[in-house]
């Protein structure tokens, strides 16, 4: 089958897209701003059409248990949450990566802390970029800015999974996934079977085969010098992750005298503020980091000599902003500009915010 094209919402895409991906499973619990997604894989009923199981499990620690179950089997599992159920995910999250299990996570966010708010927020940036559970582990994080990257981040997110052994994380926002744009999906893919999984796989468990000991899956490890070696390996790996993968946006940053950094939805916003403020005679840039770890600090860093500033626009109290004082190490000013608790700032905001804090 061809490439279809539909309206959708943000969240009713990654169902969709992890259907006709050929994911083997979903486990997950409803929470608001992400439960169309649950809601949708049910009503799509992908396990008469494609064998997907889809289980609503009984609380989010469930949910991220029976993730690592089926990445330990080397299947293409997946769960979505927003940010009180990402929280309580967090001790599952810590032992995937330390196992090394590939597997897809969906973080809708929503303002906090605590229960908060069901409105959009972009405050996970810590919980997600930073690690968030225990240890020292990074996760390939993806931060679309459409309805139609959402889906295209599934396969994405699932590929990358695969090719690096580890967990992928798509943060989103409540924005993203209540929106409705027009989508193109990809056609079906089959779900691989057990000889495949077997072959791209060798280190799943997936029953002992003829004459070979079973693989067995962990991330216990009772000698601190042994586990010094996995995480000087894990590390190792990170750094070949960080050498291969970055990608980012960039709009109108050769002329610019200042340059906004964002990401998802507060990227859409500060793509409206950049039209306003050069109507006003302001040169401003934008720069949309993609993969939010790794971060493009290079790419962020080239402009640093020839701007006169930069203003990070986030929906939190400033979080990627630590990121990008990191990445220009004091080269140039940086001023963050961002909404708390749910609110979502309005180009007008943003550009009087430039002005203010750089005075121009």
């Amino acid at each position: 089958m061809s490439e279809e094209i539909f309206l959708l919402k943000g969240n009713e895409a990654i169902a969709h897209a992890a259907i006709r991906y050929g994911a083997d499973g979903y486990f997950g619990y409803p929470i608001t701003p992400q439960s169309e997604i649950m809601e949708t894989l049910m009503i799509e009923a992908p396990w008469k059409t494609t064998g997907m199981v889809v289980l609503q499990a009984e609380s989010e620690i469930a949910s991220i248990n029976m993730v690592y179950g089926g990445a330990g089997c080397g299947k293409a599992v997946m769960t979505t949450s927003s940010s009180p159920g990402m929280s309580l995910m967090l001790e599952g999250v810590s032992y995937l990566a330390g196992a090394e299990l590939p597997c897809l996570m969906v973080n809708v966010m929503r303002g906090g802390p605590g229960l908060g708010t069901i409105q959009p927020s972009q405050a996970d940036y810590f919980q997600t970029v930073k690690g968030g559970g225990h240890g020292d582990y990074k996760l390939i994080t993806l931060a679309p800015s459409s309805v139609q990257e959402m889906a295209d981040f599934v396969k994405l997110g699932f590929d990358l999974a695969f090719k690096y052994q580890t967990p992928a994380m798509i943060l989103t926002d409540g924005v993203i996934g209540q929106m409705m744009e027009k989508v193109t999906l990809s056609p079906f893919k089959r779900r691989r079977t057990e000889e495949e999984i077997r072959e791209q796989c060798p280190w799943a468990t997936l029953g002992k085969p003829a004459n070979r000991k079973p693989n067995v899956i962990t991330s216990l490890e009772l000698d601190p010098y042994k586990m010094e070696e996995n995480n000087l390996r894990f590390q190792a790996k990170y750094r070949k992750i960080e050498e291969e993968l970055c990608m980012h946006q960039e709009v109108n940053c050769e002329d610019a005298d200042y340059i906004f950094v964002a990401f998802g939805s507060a990227a859409r916003i500060c793509q409206k503020a950049m039209e306003l403020a050069r109507k006003k005679g302001i040169k401003v840039g934008l720069i949309r980091p993609i993969t939010l770890w790794p971060f493009p600090s290079k790419e962020i860093d080239k402009y640093s000599s020839q701007i006169k500033g930069i203003l990070t626009v986030e929906m939190n109290a400033g979080q990627m902003i630590e990121d990008v004082r990191l990445a220009v190490d004091g080269k140039v000013k940086v001023e963050h500009y961002g909404r708390l608790g749910g609110i979502v700032p309005t180009p007008t905001e943003v550009v009087d915010a430039l002005q203010a804090k750089f005075n121009c």
